[in-house]
C-alpha cells in the first residue's frame, strides 16, 4: 500500500480525500514511495483561517511561553535529528552526511529564535519633550505564508518558521511537493513540544497552493525561496495583493582563483561545493574562474579528485554524492552536456556514464566538468542546478571580477587566494550579496542574515538573522504624556502644538 502525506492543519492531519495528489520518489530507485494530497480551495481556506483563528491568542502569548516552546522544540530536533536526516535523503537523495548538516544548519536558527526576548526590544527615550515619553513596539503581522524549496527540505522552512513563530505570527508552510515529508515532521514536533494547534500549518500541494497564499486577503506576507522565475513572480504577485514579499531567487555562483592561491585547497573546495548535494544548492560553486597561468594545472587537480568521488545511494555512508531529486530534473540537468559541446566548451569529465549498482531505476547523473566555457554559452548563463561544474579563463584580477559582476546573479561568490589586499579589494567591489575568502560556500551563520543581490533577491529583506526578526515584525511608536497628580493633574508647560 503506498503512502499517503497529508496537510497538518489545526494541530492535526487533515483526514479528507483529495481530489488531486503528487508522487513523491525515492531518487536513488526510481520507486513511488509515497502519494501526497495537493490542496484546492477549500484545504487553503482551511489552512489560513486556522491560523487566523489561532492569531489573537498567539500574538498575546507572553515572550517567556514563546521561547519556552522554542527551546523544547530545539531540544526535540536535537534528539531526533538523525531520524529527520534520513527522511531528507529518503525523499531527496543526498548524502546522509548533506542531509545531517543540514538539520544542524537548521537547528542553529533555532536557537537564533530562542533569543526573541532579546531580539524584540524596542527603543524607548524618556522625555523626548518635556514630560513627553517616546518608545517603539515590534509587533507581530499576522498569518504569514512560507514557501520552500526542494533542495533544503528542513533547514529552509526553518530559516523562516520559527522565527515568525517566536515574533508571535501565525504560519502555512508550503513545502515542495518533492519530498514533503520533512515538513510534515517539523510541525509534529512543534506540536509536541507545546505549540498551539493552528499556530504552524502545512499545507501540501502545487501551483494552487502557491497562488491561493499569494493572493489570500488573510495572509500578510510571504517567504520563498526557489528559482529567479518563479522568485519575480511571487514577488510581483505577492506586493500586488498588498503582502510584504521576501522571494529569494537563483545563482549563478562563481569562485575566483587568483595565481597565488593553494591550488589544492582551491580543487578539494571546488569539488565539495560543485558537487555536494549532487550540485542542487543555490550557494553551490557552478563556475571557477581561473586567473592566469593556474588554469590548466587547476583543472587537472579537480579531475584528479572527481575521479574519486563515490556516487551512490545517499543512504549509504560510503556515499558521497547522490541521485537528482526526480527523473524530469536528471535529464533536463543532462540535457546542457550536449548544449556546452555544441557551443565549443571542452568537455573533461562527463557525468552521463555514471551507474550505480542496486540503482538501476534511480535518477542518476555523475559529476559533470567543463572548460574553457564562455558567457554567452547556456552552460554559463542558465542555473543548471545539478552536478555540472563549470571552468572559465580570466587573465588578470580585473577582467575575473569584471565577468562576476557582468553576471545578472549575485547571490554567492567566494575568492581563493593567499594575497590579503586582494581578497579586502574583491569583497569591496563584487556586486554579490555573500562572499567567501578561502570559504566556497559562503552561507551566513544563524545570527547574520542570508540573501544575495540582484536576481537572486526580490524584496529588501533577507533571510533568517536580524533581517529575519525585522521581517516578521512592524513597528508601532507610541507617544504616551501622563499628568502629574502632585501638581493637580495640570499641564506642566508642555506646548499643545508641538
Amino acid at each position: 500500500m503506498t503512502n499517503r502525506i497529508s496537510h497538518w492543519i489545526d494541530g492535526k492531519n487533515w483526514a479528507g480525500v483529495a481530489e488531486r495528489t503528487g508522487e513523491v520518489f525515492d531518487p536513488a530507485t526510481g520507486e513511488v514511495r509515497a502519494l501526497v494530497d495537493f490542496a484546492g480551495d477549500g484545504q487553503i481556506a482551511e489552512a489560513v483561517d486556522a491560523a487566523a483563528a489561532a492569531f489573537p491568542g498567539w500574538r498575546d502569548t507572553s515572550l517567556a511561553a514563546r521561547t519556552k516552546i522554542m527551546f523544547t522544540f530545539r531540544e526535540l530536533l536535537v534528539a531526533r535529528k538523525d531520524e529527520l536526516a534520513a527522511i531528507v535523503t529518503s525523499e531527496h537523495g543526498k548524502v546522509l552526511s548533506d542531509a545531517a548538516g543540514e538539520v544542524q544548519r537548521a537547528i542553529e536558527n533555532v536557537e537564533y529564535a530562542c533569543g526573541a526576548p532579546q531580539l524584540l526590544k524596542g527603543g524607548y527615550s524618556e522625555n523626548a519633550s518635556r514630560g513627553v515619553d517616546v518608545y517603539s513596539l515590534a509587533q507581530p503581522l499576522g498569518v504569514v505564508g512560507v514557501i520552500s524549496p526542494f533542495n533544503f527540505p528542513a533547514m529552509v522552512p526553518l530559516w523562516f518558521v520559527p522565527n515568525a513563530i517566536a515574533c508571535g505570527n501565525t504560519v502555512v508552510l508550503k513545502p515542495s511537493e518533492k519530498d514533503p515529508s520533512a515538513a510534515n515532521f517539523i510541525a509534529e514536533l512543534f506540536a509536541e513540544a507545546g505549540l498551539p494547534s493552528g499556530v504552524l500549518n502545512v499545507l501540501h500541494g502545487d501551483k494552487v497552493a502557491v497562488d491561493g497564499l499569494l493572493t489570500h486577503p488573510v495572509v500578510k506576507a510571504i517567504s520563498f525561496v526557489g528559482s529567479t522565475p518563479i522568485a519575480r513572480y511571487v514577488y510581483e504577485t505577492g506586493t500586488a495583493a498588498g503582502k510584504r514579499v521576501q522571494a529569494l531567487g537563483g545563482a549563478k555562483n562563481h569562485m575566483v582563483v587568483l595565481p597565488d592561491a593553494d591550488l589544492d585547497l582551491a580543487a578539494d573546495a571546488a569539488v565539495s561545493a560543485g558537487f555536494g548535494s549532487a550540485g542542487e544548492r543555490c550557494m553551490a560553486v557552478s563556475v571557477i574562474v581561473a586567473v592566469d597561468p593556474v588554469g590548466d594545472e587547476l583543472v587537472s587537480k579537480i579531475t584528479e579528485r572527481m575521479a574519486k568521488l563515490r556516487v551512490g545511494d545517499g543512504r549509504d555512508p560510503d556515499s558521497e554524492m547522490g541521485p537528482l531529486v526526480t527523473a524530469a530534473h536528471r535529464e533536463r540537468v543532462a540535457s546542457y552536456l550536449d548544449a556546452g559541446v555544441e557551443a565549443g566548451a571542452r568537455l573533461v569529465v562527463d557525468g552521463r556514464d555514471t551507474g550505480v549498482d542496486g540503482g538501476e531505476g534511480g535518477f542518476w547523473l555523475g559529476p559533470t566538468l567543463f572548460d574553457h566555457v564562455e558567457p554567452g554559452m547556456s552552460i554559463y548563463t542558465d542555473e543548471i542546478f545539478g552536478p555540472v561544474l563549470c571552468v572559465a579563463r580570466a587573465h588578470s584580477y580585473d577582467a575575473a571580477l569584471e565577468l562576476v559582476n557582468a553576471n545578472p546573479y549575485g547571490n554567492g561568490t567566494a575568492i581563493f587566494t593567499n594575497d590579503g589586499g586582494a581578497s579586502r579589494r574583491y569583497q569591496n567591489e563584487v556586486e554579490v550579496g555573500m562572499v567567501g575568502v578561502n570559504v566556497p560556500i559562503p552561507v551566513p551563520v544563524a545570527y547574520y542574515s542570508f540573501g544575495g543581490w540582484k536576481n537572486s533577491l526580490f524584496g529588501d529583506s533577507h533571510a533568517y538573522g536580524p533581517e529575519g526578526f525585522h521581517f516578521f515584525t512592524r513597528t508601532k511608536v507610541v507617544t504616551s504624556r501622563w499628568l502629574d497628580p502632585s501638581h493637580g493633574g495640570v499641564n506642566l508647560g508642555f506646548p499643545r502644538n508641538v
